[in-house]
């Protein structure tokens, strides 16, 4: 997942602003305590969040796929006071865990954290989004983005984590699984979408940014 030189990753980490007490303390609880730790975004990419949220300004976030709620508070940090991010994962047995967090971390009033199936609750918002946060199954990237995009104010932002997906995405098409071969087609599907603006930046397992035009 990391593609960076160990001790270039740890340059960077050290000359990147340190995540907050609340964060360093939900990072050290989905280590210990959570299956597949390696799903939370972490320092780095957590300050890379919140800072395109803080340029962004995005008066309403979505993001799919919550996991322990720590990318959910880095995005919130860039939400103004009638702000409000809408975070939504099937799974509900880390729920709690995530409604504790967003208690503590003084944004729950800004966060809404919906338990069930995305592909069925996206439909329902009525609400225009500015920005979209997707870090979920990989198989359904091209759907949620198919499912966003009308939804998504012009000028508005797509974010999609593991588009790199720990380099696997370089394979022949003949030798990837379903996972890599559907986040392939999602990065070819955006490449050639003449309604965006988009860039791929190899930070931690890729973030593909999407501006829609």
């Amino acid at each position: 997942m990391d593609f960076l030189d160990e001790r270039l990753t740890e340059y960077v980490e050290q000359h990147t602003k340190d995540e907050s007490a609340i964060l360093a303390k939900l990072n050290r609880e989905t280590q210990a305590k959570v299956i597949m730790p390696r799903m939370l975004s972490g320092h780095l990419q957590g300050r890379v969040l919140s800072m395109l949220s803080h340029m962004i300004k995005p008066l309403r976030i979505l993001e799919i796929g919550t996991y322990t709620g720590y990318s959910a508070l880095c995005l919130a940090e860039g939400l103004p006071d009638n702000g409000k991010l809408i975070t939504i994962d099937i799974n509900e047995e880390l729920h709690d865990m995530v409604m504790r967090y967003v208690k503590e971390s003084g944004y729950e009033n800004k966060i809404e954290v919906l338990s069930g199936d995305a592909t069925k609750i996206i439909p329902l918002l009525e609400e225009q989004i500015d920005l979209v946060f997707i870090d979920a199954d990989k198989e359904n990237y091209a759907l949620y983005y198919d499912l966003t995009f009308d939804k998504l104010s012009k000028g508005g932002y797509i974010v999609a984590d593991n588009v790199l997906w720990s380099g696997n995405i370089l394979k022949p098409e003949d030798e990837m699984d379903s996972e890599t071969l559907a986040l392939h087609h999602f990065n070819k599907k955006i490449q050639s979408d003449d309604r965006v603006e988009n860039v791929l930046f190899p930070i931690r397992d890729g973030l593909m940014i999407i501006r829609k035009k």
